[in-house]
């Protein structure tokens, strides 16, 4: 399946208005002085298709992107996009990030694969969560989807509930960052760009110090359970990431999601 995004490039999918809200979502992530420059290394984990990645590869000559994805049936789209849009450049990873090199057993929703998740427990902990995050984006779709907007409110409970309708269980393979690092030999991080439903922490603490000295940048979905967001920006702060910053996305203030931005300046 082709999806058309905003500017008119084309991505395989396995949903094509998921396509366009991952394009919309990945657009919150450059910014707050992250960037991406010519000859950059960016290592994407929760990778999904790959909008970020080819989003990357246009944004600067020679860049190289390391995509980690660990549900198969996601991993097949993601690597017909970076076949298309990679020249080569463009590295499938299939497996997932975690503090140690193990397998786990995935919840994979086949009507939002975006939303696949080794932390099924996020959602189920507040059945109402995924109905509040459904509902922000209704109000604030992208602007390729503004006929989101004559959709009732009162329909984003049903929405929800098919979205997560026939889910699957898929056991995966994780790996540590750091044993990427050194098995691909990876010298350099430019941009460390990570969202991955709830499973953050665990691809944080999986990081060799060596490794904190390689990585200039990051930007990573933290879910706020248990004080998250701080214990992250702390994290940051030991790492001798000196500029950071935390924010919500428009459309999903009334949720546990927030964006944080570190850098090394």
């Amino acid at each position: 399946m082709i999806a058309k995004l905003s500017d008119g490039t084309k991505v395989h999918c396995l949903r094509k208005p998921e396509a366009k809200m991952l394009d919309h979502h990945v657009e919150g992530y450059l910014q707050n002085g992250i960037s991406i420059k010519d000859g950059d290394v960016v290592l994407d984990v929760g990778a999904n298709i790959g909008i970020f990645g080819v989003r990357a590869m246009q944004k600067a000559k020679n860049v190289t992107v390391y995509c980690f994805e660990p549900i198969p049936d996601i991993v097949e789209v993601l690597s017909k996009n970076a076949e298309l849009h990679g020249n080569g450049k463009m590295h499938v990873l299939p497996f997932g990030v975690s503090n140690e090199n193990t397998n786990a057993t995935f919840t994979y929703f086949p009507n939002t694969p975006a939303l696949s998740t080794l932390h099924p427990q996020q959602w189920e902990a507040d059945p109402t969560a995924f109905q509040r995050a459904v509902k922000g984006t209704m109000r604030n779709p992208p602007e390729n989807m503004r006929w989101m907007k004559w959709i009732p409110l009162m329909f984003s409970g049903i929405i929800a509930k098919q979205l997560v309708k026939g889910k699957k269980l898929v056991t995966c393979e994780l790996k540590t960052l750091s044993s990427i690092i050194e098995s691909e030999n990876i010298q350099k991080i430019d941009l460390l760009k990570i969202d991955c439903e709830g499973a953050e922490w665990d691809v944080l603490t999986g990081i060799k110090e060596a490794d904190w000295l390689k990585i200039k940048s990051i930007v990573i979905e933290v879910h706020d359970a248990e004080n998250r967001v701080q214990k992250v920006k702390e994290l940051f702060t030991q790492k001798g990431f000196t500029r950071i910053i935390d924010e919500q996305e428009k459309g999903l203030e009334n949720s546990a999601m927030y964006n944080i931005f570190a850098l090394k300046v």
